[in-house]
């Protein structure tokens, strides 16, 4: 392995954590429809934790779907 591709290696590394932090916290922003946790109802933050589950679950199905093709 050549430098080159041990920059590239780490850089797609750091790149992936990076969209991923991004894209959980847009779920997360979505599932408390851009309210504050403080500012929630009790109901209200189920809510918010049952469509955060529902996005872990399609995330899952997604790793899935994608093993078998």
């Amino acid at each position: 392995m050549n430098a080159n591709q041990l920059i590239n290696m780490v850089i797609r590394m750091v790149t992936r954590r990076l969209i991923n932090k991004g894209v959980n916290t847009g779920i997360d922003i979505a599932a408390r429809k851009g309210r504050q946790v403080e500012d929630m109802t009790p109901e209200q933050q189920k809510e918010a934790q049952k469509a955060r589950d529902l996005a872990k679950r399609g995330r899952k199905t997604m790793r899935i779907g994608k093993r078998l093709f």
